[in-house]
Parts: C-alpha cells; structure tokens; sequence
C-alpha cells in the first residue's frame, strides 16, 4: 500500500472531510469500506491530516471491532455465538466452515476470497444459528447448508442457496 497511486486515493477518501479531528471515525470507516481494512499508509495520512499521533489512531482501530489493520478475503463470513446462537449449535456451523475453507476463525483464506470471524450477537436471535457473508443474512442454518452458501460467493451464482 505504498505506492503514491494509492496514497493520492486514501487522500481523496480522507479529504472528503474537512481536518478536524471528530471526522477521524468517519475516514477510518469510510477506508475499512473500501479497502476491506485500514491499511497502515492510510493512518499515517489521517495523523497527518488532523495532526494527530499515529499511535492515537492506531488505539482507535484496535479499540473497534469493526476495524481490521489486517487485509480481509472479499467476502466476511461472520458466525454468530450469541447466547441464541450458541445453544443452537453455532460451534457446529463454525466448525463446520473452518473444515470447508480449511482456515479457523481469524483468517483468510490463502486466495483471498474468505475472511472468518465469529461475533457475539448479529441481532437475529429468533433465526439461530445465524451466519452473515457480507451483508447477506442466512438463519437457521444447518451444516448440510454450509457449501451452498459457500459456492454462491465463490461464483455458483445468486441461486446457489436456497431456503428451505
């Protein structure tokens, strides 16, 4: 990330916001959306634009979750664990993804295409367990369903899963 191409392109995303300080959440999420992550070179433009230390942002995108200083694969595949979820075999469903795309939670896979994650409640305790790849919701889901899901996002095509 450090070529001066995409320098020009954190700075046009930054200076959509005037240099004030309270609109550093606001360029860090606008970066996270488009990059997948923060790259580093994108805090040093922030703390550069608002004059505020690095290491100050650096505490703020590791304070958030919903932050990442690491690249995310295209598609995020968030397992629910919420209390709902959890009871309802959320483990199962996890485990079960883990051996698909043979990475365990935290990763990406080696081709980019698959982050994991697991979070603690996606608010959709009546659909447990729930699983969300992007912003696409799939509830009471099963391990058998795991590869249907899987294939849509790996290019199967939007009916690749269905409900029932």
């Amino acid at each position: 990330m450090e070529n001066r191409t995409e320098t020009k392109e954190l700075e046009k995303i930054i200076k959509k916001y005037p240099p004030e300080k309270r609109y550093t959440l606001s360029m860090m999420q606008d970066i996270q959306k488009i990059y997948n992550y923060i790259p580093k070179e994108a805090l040093k433009c922030i703390s550069n634009y608002v004059d505020t230390p690095t290491s100050k942002l650096y505490g703020i995108a590791t304070f958030f979750k919903a932050f990442s200083l690491q690249p995310k694969g295209k598609n995020i595949i968030k397992v629910c664990d919420g209390t709902a979820c959890h009871i309802r075999s959320s483990m199962v469903i996890l485990s079960e993804i883990e051996k698909q795309l043979n990475i365990k939670a935290g990763e990406t896979t080696s081709d980019g295409l698959f982050s994991l994650e697991t979070v603690n409640c996606v608010g959709s305790c009546a659909l447990a367990p729930v699983v969300v790849v992007n912003d696409e919701y799939y509830g009471k889901v099963t391990p058998q369903e795991i590869k249907k899901i899987l294939e849509k996002y790996k290019g199967g095509g939007r009916d690749a899963f269905e409900e029932g």
